[in-house]
């Protein structure tokens, strides 16, 4: 590259580790000038730094072109792949096998802006207006799904569209855990109908005060932690929900690609 590089910059490693995911150039018509490494390179920084399409720095290719691959490649789906195919590198890294038994899920509610979009909504409990997304992550942290929605949706009604994304894709998944939130409404039972799956939900100690380490709960706080690293989550900015779900996506990729093929310092 003959520009100055960004921290966010892919390594050659990490490049050759995304590149074989991505699909291959078009070969109608003239051939494509835009380097594609450079587009998820731009990707990567605005998702990062948290600024808009139109602020993307000048020796990026152009934003319009960089937000066209993007939405593109949202469309096909291309980011939830590139995704699930890095998570079973990772798992089978770490001695996992490639699907897991055993999964947690719970909720973030984040505002919105004036971006206008849909799926929007007040959540009561944490006083916000905007959406929430429902993840549900492996024991090592990863993620499984995600679906973003509108706040004012009740946590039950979020996780069975979660789970919904669930179905068919992680055969050897058994057990869910989760917060004192999801135990209501017969979600429990319905879960056990539908799925063949336990939810088990974790309570807090009785008589315990302020804040507490919950067996397996953490760890999808601590996935909540690794999102809040990228700037662009600190509010849902999206006028789609399609989009937020993808830039989810695409910053677990970024946090695999550094597991499989850390940056030498």
């Amino acid at each position: 590259m003959e520009r100055e590089q960004y921290a966010t910059d892919l390594t050659d490693e990490q490049w050759e580790i995304i590149e074989p995911l991505l699909p291959e150039p078009c070969d109608r018509g003239a051939p494509r000038k835009i380097d594609r490494r450079e587009v998820v390179n731009a990707i990567v920084y605005l998702n990062r730094a948290g600024c808009a399409w139109r602020l993307l720095p000048h020796d990026f290719p152009n934003w319009s072109t960089v937000y066209g691959i993007f939405w593109e490649w949202r469309n096909l789906g291309i980011w939830q792949q590139a995704h699930d195919a890095l998570r079973t590198q990772v798992r089978e890294a770490e001695g996992r096998a490639a699907s897991p038994s055993a999964g947690i899920i719970d909720s973030q509610s984040v505002r919105t802006t004036d971006v206008g979009g849909k799926d929007r909504g007040y959540d009561a409990g944490k006083k916000v207006t905007g959406r929430k997304r429902h993840v549900a992550v492996d024991t090592l942290g990863l993620l499984l799904a995600v679906v973003v929605h509108g706040a004012d949706w009740q946590d039950h009604d979020g996780a069975c569209l979660l789970l919904v994304r669930l179905r068919d894709r992680f055969r050897r998944l058994r057990v869910l855990f989760a917060d004192s939130a999801y135990g209501r409404n017969g979600l429990a039972p319905w879960v056990k109908e539908t799925f063949r799956w336990i939810l088990q939900t974790v309570l807090r100690p009785v008589g315990c005060k302020g804040f507490v380490i919950l067996p397996k709960r953490w760890i999808v706080e601590r996935t909540f932690a690794w999102l809040g690293k990228h700037r662009r989550h600190s509010k849902d900015y999206e006028r789609t929900t399609q989009s937020s779900e993808a830039l989810i996506y695409i910053s677990m990729i970024s946090l695999m690609c550094r597991r499989l093929a850390p940056a030498k310092t």
